[in-house]
């Protein structure tokens, strides 16, 4: 079982299965932003976030791709 099906309680879909996801919060420390200004970040289109159960969540991958651009 990985994080997020212990998070939720439920099976994922497809698409979460084998990956590093991190939810708002841990992604926001991830990145050392706040999760507002991680949020300001979603809304300006740098990072993209997946909605999963009224939950927002982040792929690892693609928030290591925004500390190596320097978009921040």
């Amino acid at each position: 079982m990985n994080k997020l099906e212990i998070a939720t309680g439920h099976e994922l879909e497809p698409d979460f299965e084998g990956l590093d996801w991190l939810v708002t919060k841990e992604a926001a420390r991830y990145l050392r932003k706040t999760p507002n200004a991680l949020r300001i970040m979603v809304h300006r289109g740098y990072v993209r976030p997946r909605r999963l159960r009224r939950k927002l969540y982040f792929r690892k991958i693609e928030l290591d791709r925004v500390l190596e651009s320097s978009l921040f």
